[in-house]
Order: C-alpha cells, then structure tokens, then sequence
C-alpha cells in the first residue's frame, strides 16, 4: 500500500529544517522524499498531480529511539521523592515493586507504559529486561513468559521493540541473589543463553528483535560476560550494560578486579560498535578512549541520572574521543525525548560552566539515527529513501514553540519543545497517535488500572 504525508517541514539531516517536503511510504519503507512542494490544501486541484497526501502541519522529525528503559519502573514514578537517601535506598523500593508483578500485570502496565512513549515521540525501545522468573526464581511454566509479556505490549502499543535479555546471575560480585533477585537469575550464563535463544528464534520480526545485556559488572561474572558476548556476536546481535552509573560501582570492580568496569568489560571483548554502555557516568579517560576507539555508544538518561542523584556524564568528552550517543528514559521518572536531549547539553552546562557543548542538530541525531543503531535497528532513525517509515510529527503553534523561526526551528524544538507537542506518530507506515491520542490505547486509564493492580 502507498501512502504520501506532505510535511509543513521536516529534518532531513543537516542543521536546518526544509519547507515542504512529501514523504512517500510503500509498506513500511520511504520510498521518495520530496522538498519545496506547494501546501496541498492551497493550491488548486489541478496543479497537483495524483492523490492528495494527508497533510502534517508542524516540524516532521524521525522517530525518537528510547535506548534504555525499564518498563516496570513506571509503577515508581512519584513514589520515591520524599525523603533523603541515594541509588542504593532508591533501589529496595524498586525491589518491593517487583514483587508484585506476574506476566498478566507486566503486560498490562507494559502497554501503558510503551504507549506513553508513543504519544510522546517514541517509535523504538530499547527494554532491558531481567525480571525473568516468578517468586523465589521458579521458572514460569514458559520460560520466557516475562519477556513475551513484553514483546506483546510494544505490538499492542504500535512500538517497535529490542528486547535485551539480560543475564544478572550475582547479588554482588562474589555475592549470592538476595530473594527478590532470585527472580533475575538463571543461575548460569549457559542457562541464559539457552533462555535467550529460545527467545531470539521466536520473536525476531518486523517489529521486534532480540538483543543481549549484561546487568552490571556486579551481577555477571567475567567467564559469563564472554559467554553473553560469544552469544551476541553469533547473532550479530547488539550488548547493552550499566556501567559505572555508581562510584561504588567503580570502587567494588577496581578491589575485585583490579580495573574499572569499562576496562573489565574490555578485557573479556565486549566493547565494539555493538556495544552501549548505559549511563557511563564516572569514567576514568581512559575508559572514554577505550569507547572511542571501540565506536561503541553510550546511553545517557538524563532524567533518572538527576532524579537518583548519579550525577553527569562526560558526554561531550565521550564524543570528542569517537563514542556516539543515544538517550533512554531508564526509570520512567519522565517519558520525554526531548527533555532528555537538551538535559545532555544543558547538564553539561552546569558541570563545565560552558555553553555551546552539542548542538541541536548533534541532540536530534543522538536521539533518533543513534539510538535506532544502539538497538540494533540501523535501518531507522532517518527520513531517508529505504529507511523505515517511522516519524512523528511536533506542532510550531504550541505556547512553547509559537513564534519560531523556520531557520531555528531545531533549536527551540530541542530547547524548548515537550513530549506534549507531538501531534502525530507514524510507525512502519501507520498511524500509532493522531491529534495527540494514542489510536489503540487509553494511556491515561490503562496507566492508572495497571499500576493500582501492583500498591
């Protein structure tokens, strides 16, 4: 089936916007792009040659990728701000969430969730996902019952999906699973790899692939990194990991190992261009060498890093050295892409007292090109001939964008834009939200269903 979008304008690439543009899909593929065309509705029916296209008036950009998320943290989001504490307090009343859900529960606030990020510009995500057993670790009677609740509820949200599998085997280095991380382990690294496999051979598709993670260098031994590694390379697959997001983090693999994290994990042949480190907050130099000569990306979530007070990543020094970038909305504290990208240069900011450290341009691709490329979708993130047709559309008539200018228009889209000016969201071709509304899901009353199921 063919259909044509007449864009009022759109990013192509490049730091400026284009007037005009027609976009034209056949499946789930652009098949033309077109710039400097009249507005359909103000010219006459003659002068224009075929079907009219359905007009998108505002900034059309590539879908946003959401390179990190953990869906179940939704439920936390207002939860967890009263009082003092760290990652670490924050961390227990994570675990008292989990022990409340089953697949029927995670499906249900899964779709919530992952609908939330459509409506906000999301078109991909990335889910690392380690809740994979019940209570006390006993396998589901389908071993992958969690995952496929998953998989599941990015279709039901119109989403594309990698999920990364994720191997969390130790409560610490050399430290047995408390209870509640019981239910992320599989014992071993063979187990999860059997686990994954099964998983990969039955939900590799059109919308959804299957990718690897290794929690942390506290929860995967270094013999069980290589067996992820061996597994993803394959598969040809893409390996995500926390890292360093804690200098407790850094001080526990430094007594065990000798190293840090980063220089662990490239020790056991991890790090490449398939590779993201997420967070990657308290790097030594030569860990950012180590990502830049690898070409590896790192994943900043600006929004969890600020709420569970990690602190700011060396972004600009990461690209300085080669990495690339991408974001994540990690623990749903937001679900807001834009946000997200100005956080990187607006941090960075405050950490330098310097202005001017990433452009709008370098933001936009670090959020769609990048992110789409961390998750192992290198097809997406562009509005190019072949790319996949997933794009979103943001209002210019907004209180927040009114009056910008068509020569700055990315600049007050990632200064000032909202996950609240998304107008339209196309993925592989379809409309997932028009006018602002999800076109399959009530986000508001499912959100609100599904995370009183687990108080």
């Amino acid at each position: 089936m063919t259909a044509r979008y007449w864009c009022e304008f759109a990013w192509l690439g490049g730091d400026r916007a284009i007037a005009g543009v027609v976009i034209t899909i056949e499946g789930d593929r652009i098949t033309a792009l077109d710039g400097g065309v009249a507005d359909p509705e103000r010219v006459d029916s003659a002068e224009w040659r075929g079907d009219r296209p359905v007009r998108l008036t505002g900034l059309t950009i590539p879908g946003a990728a959401n390179a990190h998320s953990h869906a179940f943290h939704r439920a936390l989001r207002g939860r967890t701000q009263v009082g003092r504490g760290s990652f670490w307090t924050w961390r227990e009343q994570m675990y008292a969430a989990v022990d409340r859900l089953t697949p029927e529960r995670y499906h249900d606030l899964a779709v919530a969730t992952f609908a939330e990020m459509a409506c906000a510009g999301m078109t991909v995500v990335g889910e690392f996902h380690y809740l994979h057993h019940g209570p006390d670790g006993v396998p589901y009677a389908s071993p992958n019952a969690m995952g496929e609740a998953l998989v599941a509820a990015a279709a039901v949200a119109g989403i594309r999906i990698t999920l990364l599998d994720t191997c969390y085997l130790h409560g610490g280095i050399g430290i047995e699973p408390s209870p509640t991380q019981q239910r992320f382990s599989d014992g071993n690294a063979l187990d999860w790899a059997t686990r994954a496999s099964d998983l990969a051979e039955r939900h590799t598709g059109p919308m959804s692939r299957i990718g690897a993670a290794i929690h942390s260098v506290r929860a995967v031994d270094p013999a069980s990194m290589e067996i992820v590694g061996a597994w993803a390379t394959g598969r040809d697959a893409v390996v995500h990991a926390h890292v360093s997001e804690q200098p407790a983090e850094n001080e526990q693999c430094l007594a065990a190992y000798g190293c840090s994290p980063t220089e662990l994990l490239d020790r056991h042949q991890l790090l490449s261009d398939r590779f993201t480190a997420v967070h990657a907050t308290h790097l030594t130099d030569s860990d950012i060498d180590r990502y830049g000569r690898a070409q590896s990306t790192c994943c900043l979530c600006p929004t969890t890093e600020r709420d569970l007070a990690d602190g700011i990543g060396p972004a600009r020094a990461l690209v300085d050295a080669g990495a690339r970038l991408a974001i994540g909305s990690d623990s749903q504290a937001v679900i807001d892409p834009f946000e997200e990208a100005r956080a990187i240069e607006l941090n960075e900011r405050l950490a330098t007292l310097v202005r001017g450290n990433h452009d709008a341009e370098s933001l936009l691709t670090a959020s769609t090109a990048n992110g789409y490329l961390s998750l192992g979708w290198p097809e997406g993130g562009t509005l190019a001939i072949g790319a996949l047709a997933d794009f979103v559309t943001v209002r210019l008539d907004s209180v927040r964008l009114a009056g910008s200018a068509p020569d700055d228009l990315l600049e007050c889209l990632v200064f000032a834009g909202s996950a609240a000016d998304v107008t339209t969201v196309v993925v592989g071709g379809e409309v997932i939200v028009r006018d602002g509304v999800h076109r399959r899901v009530d986000v508001a009353r499912s959100m609100a269903a599904a995370i009183g199921a687990i108080r």
